[in-house]
């Protein structure tokens, strides 16, 4: 049965992305914002059908902690699950990402319209230049910024290193950073087919603020944060 469910939820991703991908290059001349709430439009329909096919679904601690004006999301990833449920809980957002993701076939292509920032991970000092320029300017859009600290997803009760890149971006534009943790690894897991039903929790924190906070610091502060409440979820 869970086969079955899984294959089914697969088919909808394949027979509506390219419908998505093509409203994503019809929607190019639109302002950011409006192309990205068009766009995102997949996504929260991918968290729909995900509820009906895999019965699995979701419950939010902490609504009330997300901030009115644009902020940096800093959260756990352990599944493909947060990329598409954060578009449907928070504001209108944008990904860093490494940049192989654009060259994906269909996918990509549609990806590449979200007005991503896609990073060159080998680049070093440059790719944090690069990542506090594109930051700054799709902030100053009205668009949320969405990191994935350890950078690749991590399986349940794993932790990996928190890259300084998140804390980089917020204290370098004086963003405030609202931190997330969630088990969404539980019933998806990293590259399985298989989808398990079930309640996927997501905690969201309260904003942190970043003026005059030291790079370092924020980091350690996010870090603390997202794993006692992994503690908690796991």
């Amino acid at each position: 049965m869970l086969l079955l469910r899984s294959t089914l939820f697969l088919l909808g991703q394949v027979i509506t992305a390219p419908i998505f991908t093509l409203v994503a290059l019809l929607s190019l001349p639109l302002p950011p914002v409006t192309r990205n709430v068009l766009i995102s439009g997949w996504a929260r329909s991918m968290i729909w059908w995900l509820r009906i096919t895999c019965n699995i679904r979701h419950e939010i601690q902490g609504l009330e902690n997300i901030p009115a004006t644009p902020s940096i999301i800093l959260a756990k990833h352990q599944s493909a699950w947060e990329t598409l449920a954060f578009q449907a809980i928070f504001p209108t957002q944008v990904y860093v990402l490494k940049r192989e993701l654009l060259w994906i076939p269909i996918f990509g292509w549609g990806l590449a319209m979200s007005s991503p920032i896609a990073i060159d991970r080998s680049a070093g000092r440059e790719a944090l230049k690069k990542l506090v320029a594109k930051g700054k300017a799709r902030l100053a859009k009205g668009l949320w910024v969405v990191i994935f600290p350890e950078g690749t997803r991590k399986a349940p009760g794993e932790r990996g290193k928190y890259h300084i890149g998140g804390a980089w971006l917020a204290t370098h534009t004086e963003t405030q950073v609202v931190p997330v943790a969630h088990n969404a690894g539980k019933f998806w897991a990293k590259n399985s087919f298989i989808k398990k039903p079930g309640v996927i929790q997501i905690h969201i924190g309260k904003p942190i603020p970043t003026v005059n906070v030291k790079t370092d610091a924020l980091n350690s502060q996010v870090e603390d944060w997202i794993e006692s409440e992994m503690a908690t979820l796991n």
